[in-house]
């Protein structure tokens, strides 16, 4: 089935189970007639009772068509909303407030995108259903979900690639709901089954991402080789941060003396091509492709490549020998 989506402010998009597709009006020169009990001529050869002329009324018609485009789905808006009620823990005030919340069905109706990529982007951002409705952890709650975890797998001395499932279960259990510890684990883990039991592998990159995310958010700008020493002593022991593990979270600034480094999550930025790179030019003017990729990557429709995108959007120039962009427009 096609769905048409799209609130009375929005341009329509046309869903199928799993692609998004714009919809544009287009001329046809020639006129689109609509015949009730129109035959094809298959099908008047099929019939047994010869016929000479059939005279037919017209219904209808139409001098132009939908042409359709595939898109990017309209995804940002599905975690805004999500975001309008973060789940803080079974303990939080805020749960008995009339925030609302929403099922499948809800953002299915909201969300300018197919059901394929809707359930794909929950998966994505680490949504999780709590009785029935979509909610996304609150980041200090899913921090505090992730440190029992890395604090049991410490005190029990066991492998970074092989937590089980279940013994974690009984043991942080009495702290926190058991489905909220099984979330937190398939969010930072990745499971596995091995003599009848789920054990986890712990994901270093994500871990260490998240621990970055938490050094810096209550900062304006780091001194870059003091937040690497800090992030470093902040993870398990046993894994490696590295920048490139910050790619759309956080950027560095190679210019100021000493170097800093500031949070700038790509999820942050605006949805419209335009807007986006307006924005990133008014947070640095000057930009290098290894520097702006993160945060134009999600941009790439399909079979796009990034450089085209800067082509399109951005002035390309060379300073001290490295390639360089800007913007088009004064920003």
């Amino acid at each position: 089935s096609l769905v048409i989506r799209g609130e009375k402010d929005e341009q329509a998009v046309l869903c199928s189970k799993d692609k998004t597709y714009d919809m544009k009006i287009a001329d046809t020169s020639n006129m689109l007639l609509f015949v009730p009990d129109c035959k094809t001529p298959e099908e008047l050869q099929a019939a047994a009772a010869p016929c000479d002329v059939i005279h037919s009324q017209i219904a209808g018609f139409s001098n132009h068509y939908w042409e359709l485009r595939r898109c990017r789905p309209k995804l940002k808006k599905l975690r805004k909303l999500l975001m309008e009620d973060p789940y803080e823990g079974p303990d939080s005030q805020k749960e008995e407030t009339s925030f609302p919340k929403y099922t499948t069905e809800d953002l299915l109706s909201l969300i300018q995108a197919s059901e394929e990529e809707i359930l794909h982007q929950l998966q994505v951002i680490d949504a999780c259903k709590i009785d029935g409705y979509w909610r996304v952890l609150e980041f200090d709650y899913e921090m505090k979900l992730l440190n029992h975890v890395l604090q049991l797998i410490d005190s029990e001395s066991w492998a970074l690639s092989k937590v089980p499932l279940h013994t974690c279960l009984e043991e942080l259990g009495s702290l926190e709901p058991r489905e909220m510890i099984e979330h937190i684990l398939l969010s930072y883990g990745r499971k596995c089954v091995g003599d009848g039991e789920v054990y986890f592998e712990m994901r270093e990159d994500k871990i260490c991402r998240a621990t970055a995310q938490m050094l810096l958010q209550n900062a304006v700008k780091f001194n870059l080789s003091e937040f690497q020493q800090v992030w470093q002593q902040s993870v398990p022991e046993g894994m490696t941060t590295r920048l490139d593990q910050l790619q759309g979270l956080a950027l560095v600034d190679k210019r100021s003396r000493p170097e800093t480094i500031f949070l700038l999550k790509v999820e942050d930025l605006p949805e419209d091509n335009q807007e986006r790179f307006n924005s990133l030019f008014s947070i640095r003017e000057k930009w290098t492709e290894v520097d702006i990729a993160p945060y134009i990557q999600d941009l790439c429709a399909e079979k796009q490549t990034v450089g085209a995108l800067l082509t399109k959007y951005a002035r390309s120039s060379t300073q001290n020998g490295v390639r360089v962009y800007n913007s088009r427009r004064l920003i």
